[in-house]
């Protein structure tokens, strides 16, 4: 007999509410400022010229429609691991299980891809990292030496989730602050040192076209450099005063950094020296000495080598700062699927100091294996793009259907607009899973059909496994992830092609993205959950919170 189990008593102690608005805020900051703009600007540059200005502009706006949709469902519902959560409200088990699978499948390899950037730009001090030739592209693997020092450095992040998130907020709020100040001084020296004006207009200001634009935003690190909002999401059911605190964190730290972020393109491209720029030929062949460090080397360049010790500095930190975050929202994703059904229920045990130790484990062995060899930066943050804004996009349908069959609930925090936002929002996810590229998306494609296999052996061998909701998610969910599959096959991303038909263009793939995207979010609102089943969902939820406020209360 199906159980469900989101309405069972709450056995253990659960997450602790430690976070208060600066450590919510600061925790979506931080994880924004990774390793993206240690390595974003050059390669936007390269794929977009001076026009990837356009591209950091445009990709904030993206996300930040993405990122008021969740921070209506984050005040709605504040729990912990909420992006896996969702789902489960509206759609029900299958649903939320997909969008589980591919948040856990992101988040899961995005802490050792940032301990592999901090230790491939300390090879300046030792040989934590070797290069190597592959198919014309430069690739960083880790040495011995390297894959010691990531077991450690991964080792130390589950010592500091350990004590729990108190700890974590503090030494993230003091890391957060030391990365802020840095990309800030960077901004300031270079535009107070250099700006070459002709940089900017020299080899055209947009060289590639906005198929240049378009592709810097899914896979030169744009998007990917604005996706840590989430955390604001993920640790909702951790912070004192949700109403007030999720809004300011997920909405300010995309206008934060998107600032930020615009600025520091216009600075990069000011700074460049002209003759590295000729000697190139064109912003898609840019190149000049120290390239393995792009930021430290135009510093280099330009007489500031304070500045580039700095910077060395900084690229252990806020990559390292931002693997301690997902390290910890990693563990948060299995704790949330454990809740849904969707995952043994061991990953949602947690300490008498409020962690989930079990999930944190598992993270940290899935950081063994992700350390293994891999493709290049840039070619794994193209992936881990795809697959979180593919999680994302769910919340749109969640607040869709929630607003058709329970228009009436209490929204703390209401995007105005009614479906519109929501609708532009999957469709913004829908255009950066695309332009990311068929040579991404058929790997992308491959990981959620494991997930999909694995489904029915868990719902074989698990217990008190809840019914799947097949109907309400699969209706949705099969049409839209096939959809995405057979646009990307037919389309000119990335050019030259793939294996991809090359068939269609800018002109044809955006208004027939548009109409597909409509048509799913239609599909969403038809099939999702009655009226009582949705209530029954967020009962239960409701009866959770009320636990944890209790032993919040109870707690010294």
């Amino acid at each position: 007999m199906s159980v469900d189990t989101e309405s069972a008593p709450a056995e253990q102690t659960q997450l602790k509410r430690h976070v208060g608005v600066v450590g919510l805020l600061f925790a979506s900051v931080g994880s924004i400022i990774g390793s993206g703009w240690l390595f974003g600007a050059l390669n936007a540059s390269v794929a977009a010229g001076p026009a990837a200005i356009i591209s950091w502009a445009l990709g904030g706006v993206m996300i930040l429609m993405i990122a008021l949709v969740y921070a209506e469902l984050g005040t709605m519902f504040p729990l912990s691991g909420g992006v896996v959560r969702f789902p489960h409200l509206a759609f029900g088990s299958f649903a939320s299980y997909s969008a589980g699978w591919i948040t856990w499948v992101a988040v899961a390899t995005t802490a050792p891809i940032e301990v592999e950037a901090a230790l491939q730009y300390a090879t300046k001090y030792a040989p934590f990292t070797s290069a190597h030739t592959v198919s014309g592209e430069t690739v960083y693997t880790l040495t011995g030496l390297g894959y010691a020092s990531a077991v450690v450095l991964m080792a130390l992040f589950v010592v500091v989730n350990f004590y729990g998130v108190r700890w974590f907020a503090r030494i993230n709020n003091a890391l957060v602050g030391w990365k802020v100040f840095i990309i800030l001084l960077v901004v300031a020296a270079f535009l107070l040192t250099a700006v070459h004006g002709e940089n900017f207009s020299s080899h055209g200001f947009m060289p590639q076209g906005w198929h240049g634009v378009f592709t810097a935003i899914a896979t030169s690190g744009v998007v990917f450099s604005y996706l840590g909002f989430r955390q604001g999401i993920e640790f909702a059911g951790e912070t004192d005063n949700p109403r007030r605190n999720v809004p300011i964190a997920v909405v300010g730290s995309v206008l934060i950094t998107g600032l930020i972020y615009v600025a520091l393109q216009v600075a990069f491209i000011g700074a460049l020296d002209p003759r590295d720029l000729e000697k190139s030929g064109s912003w898609s062949n840019l190149t000049f000495n120290g390239d393995f460090g792009p930021l430290a080397a135009v510093a280099t360049t330009l007489g500031l080598g304070w500045l580039a010790i700095l910077l060395y500095a900084d690229a252990i930190v806020s990559p390292g700062d931002t693997g301690l975050i997902y390290t910890t929202t990693t563990s948060r994703i299995s704790y949330a699927m454990a809740k849904n059904g969707n995952a043994p229920q061991g990953l949602a045990r947690t300490t008498d100091r409020g962690v989930p130790m079990i999930s944190l484990i598992v993270t940290f062995l899935v950081g063994l294996i992700v350390f293994l060899p891999f493709p290049s930066w840039q070619q794994l943050v193209g992936f881990i793009t795809s697959a979180t804004v593919l999680s994302f996009a769910s919340g749109p349908l969640v607040l869709g259907a929630l607003r058709r069959r329970l228009p009436e609930a209490e929204r703390p925090f209401r995007v105005p607009g009614g479906h519109v936002i929501p609708v532009v929002a999957f469709f913004a996810s829908n255009l950066i899973v695309y332009w990311s590229g068929w040579d991404i998306v058929w790997k992308l494609a491959i990981a959620v059909a494991i997930g999909f296999v694995l489904l029915p052996i868990y719902k074989a061998l698990g217990k008190d496994v809840p019914d799947l909701d097949f109907a309400a998610g699969a209706s949705w969910v099969l049409p839209w992830l096939g959809g995405l599959v057979l646009l990307s096959y037919l389309g000119n991303y990335p050019e030259p092609a793939a294996g991809n038909l090359n068939v269609l263009t800018f002109e044809t793939s955006v208004p027939l993205i548009l109409v597909f995207s409509v048509a799913i979010y239609a599909l969403a609102m038809k099939f999702c959950l009655p009226k009582a089943e949705m209530e029954r969902h967020i009962a239960a939820v409701e009866a959770e919170a009320e636990v944890e406020e209790q032993e919040l209360g109870a707690a010294p």
